[in-house]
This record gives C-alpha cells, sequence and structure tokens, in this order.
C-alpha cells in the first residue's frame, strides 16, 4: 500500500497534492481500463466535488470495472448493489434483526445493508422498482439513511456511482427527475475505437492482472474534497453559470430558439450549484485556485443532461439533450450584453 501523504499546510501545498494526486489515480485506473480519459476525469470530477455520478453505456464497456478499480485505488469501503426487479428496501439500507445473547437474552442489532459504504457501485438501478431506488434518496442527499427510526449517518467520504443501460428498456424503471437530480453528473461512456477495443482484448484474454494498490488515503480524500470547496470562483463566472440555468427554461424572456422547441423544464437550482461544483473540481485537478468561464463550459453536459426534461417535440425529433446544452453555450455569452455595449 502506498504511504499516506502528509496532509500539506498550505492551499498552494493542497493545489500541487491535487494535481500530482490526479496523476497517481489515472496512472492506477489506467492500468485497468483501457482508455476512457474523459469519463475517469469527470468520474474524479465527481469524487472530488462531493457529489454522485449516473454511468449510462451499453453492456460491456467497462462501466462497473472502471467502478471497481476506483474503489481498488482508494482505501474506502467499497460496496455494490446488483438491482432487479425483486429488490427490496430493506436489502438495500439493512434492517433490525432479532439475535439471542449467550445468557438467553434477546435484543434487536441493525444489520446493515450495502449502501453503508463510502463507494457504492450502483449496478443497472434503473432495474430496481421506484421504491426501491428511492431507498437511495435520503442517502444520497443527507449522507444518512433512517431505519426503524433511527437515523445512521454514513461515514464520509460517501460516494455514488449507480450504472444504467440506455438499449435494453424491458423490465427497467426509467428513474425519477427527483432521483436524477441528485445526481451532480450523469456520464456517458463511449463505445472503444479499434486500437483500444484491440487492447481490451490483448488484456482480457491473458493471464489475469492483480488489482491496482491503493494510492490515496481516507484522510486524503477529504482533504481534497475540502480544498475542492475552497476554490475562488468570481461573481461574473457565478453570473455565467446562473445564466446558462435560467436560459435552458423555455418560459424565459428571450429563450434560445432549440430550448423554446425541444424542452419542457430546463434545469433548476441543483444545476447552478452542480455547474460551479464540477468546475471547482476541474480547476483543483489542474492545480488552478480560481475557476474560469472555460470550466463552466467543460463540464456543462455532465452536468446538464440529465437535467434538462424534453418536449415530445424535442424527442420526436431526436433532440439531444447534449445538442440543446451546445445551443445555449453558443448563445449564453460569458459577459452580459449591457456590459458589452458599455
Amino acid at each position: 500500500m502506498a504511504e499516506p501523504t502528509p496532509t500539506p499546510a498550505s492551499f498552494e501545498a493542497k493545489l500541487e497534492l491535487a494535481r500530482e494526486t490526479s496523476a497517481r489515480l489515472a496512472a492506477a485506473i489506467g492500468e485497468v481500463v483501457v482508455g476512457q480519459t474523459e469519463v475517469v476525469d469527470q468520474v474524479l470530477w465527481g469524487l472530488l466535488a462531493g457529489g454522485h455520478v449516473l454511468l449510462e453505456g451499453a453492456p460491456g464497456l467497462g462501466k462497473t470495472l472502471l467502478v471497481r478499480t476506483l474503489a481498488a485505488s482508494l482505501h474506502l469501503a467499497f460496496s455494490r448493489i446488483q438491482f432487479t426487479p425483486d429488490l427490496m428496501p430493506s436489502d438495500v439500507t439493512g434492517t433490525n434483526v432479532l439475535v439471542t445473547a449467550a445468557d438467553g437474552s434477546r435484543h434487536f442489532t441493525l444489520h446493515k445493508g450495502p449502501i453503508f459504504g463510502q463507494i457504492i457501485l450502483a449496478d443497472e438501478i434503473n432495474r430496481a422498482t421506484p421504491k426501491t431506488q428511492s431507498a437511495l434518496l435520503e442517502a444520497m442527499q443527507e449522507h444518512a439513511c433512517t431505519i426503524a427510526g433511527i437515523r445512521h449517518a454514513m461515514e464520509q467520504p460517501f460516494f455514488v456511482l449507480a450504472t444504467e443501460n440506455p438499449i435494453e428498456m424491458e423490465g427497467t424503471y426509467p428513474l425519477p427527475e427527483a432521483q436524477l437530480d441528485r445526481f451532480l453528473l450523469k456520464v456517458v461512456v463511449p463505445s472503444p475505437s479499434e486500437d483500444e477495443l484491440t487492447e481490451i482484448i490483448a488484456r482480457t484474454t491473458g493471464a489475469p492482472k492483480s488489482p491496482p494498490a491503493a494510492v490515496l488515503t481516507q484522510a486524503e480524500v477529504l482533504s481534497l474534497q475540502a480544498a475542492c470547496r475552497a476554490v475562488a470562483v468570481a461573481e461574473p463566472v457565478m453570473r455565467y453559470a446562473a445564466r446558462l440555468v435560467g436560459k435552458s427554461d423555455p418560459d424565459a424572456k428571450d429563450a434560445v430558439p432549440l430550448v423554446k422547441s425541444a424542452i419542457r423544464f430546463g434545469a433548476g437550482v441543483r444545476g447552478a450549484q452542480s455547474l460551479v461544483l464540477a468546475a471547482k473540481a476541474v480547476s483543483l485537478l489542474e492545480g488552478r485556485a480560481q475557476v474560469s468561464f472555460a470550466d463552466i463550459k467543460r463540464v456543462a453536459k455532465p452536468v446538464l443532461r440529465h437535467r434538462l426534461i424534453r418536449s415530445f417535440e424535442g424527442e420526436a425529433d431526436g433532440v439531444t439533450t447534449d445538442r440543446v446544452t451546445e445551443a445555449l453555450l453558443e448563445a449564453v455569452p460569458t459577459v452580459p450584453q449591457k456590459v458589452e455595449r458599455g
């Protein structure tokens, strides 16, 4: 196991640690996962920003492998929940069990479910019923779980990575908007190129490799999450994020034409918060102490793609939320027009 890195005394040292950390983590993950550089980066944004990530991609693209490799690279407790239609909420959260002691007395004790981990893989989350999906809501939002009226706090950091298959929709239950909004990012996992696929075949059809050694401790992850919150954001950058979210509303004044025709509901307050938090993570991983307009633009698609609800016309015309986000980025200036005229 790697030796723990001393806690840096200054913010500049934390920035340097973050830049070094991103390289170490990416190298560790790259020993197992082929390609998917952008996906790995976005997962790290979620980890440092303290948010949750939804991974969407066809079967066999390495979504589960990526999460397992990330967990192996961090000295954190890992749990996997395989969602199925018959999964019950208590299978996720746990339940009180009647236990008989050595002296014959009986008492209830809490048998914790897999949600009581630190890195949680919610595999094929859209295969569980809404009742079971909702068991994650409190834990994701409050970092706590209530069982039999007693609130149990999760050990920090608490990071949920959920996967879903967008191809096979039979026997699935689409996530409600309220639960989607609790994911900081929605990451689309692309298909590998020919070279990447060749490398995948070479790695997976030979002798199995051991998982990577842990390169970050729990204290280091918490320190980096605190540093992420401390990254500075100038008011003009925050206002730019607010304008992007405001213009995603089809009823907004001077709405973007594509938004007006293809979107039923725009992003809300969590969308604006997520834009800034994810941009802070980008800045931190690159060793910068302040968020730029470019950082907001870089995170716009994974932050907004699951928060823009398409209208019937938008779905019929095949307009994707990524295309709408591109239209927003083109239409919304980084500086308000009234300032530009001055």
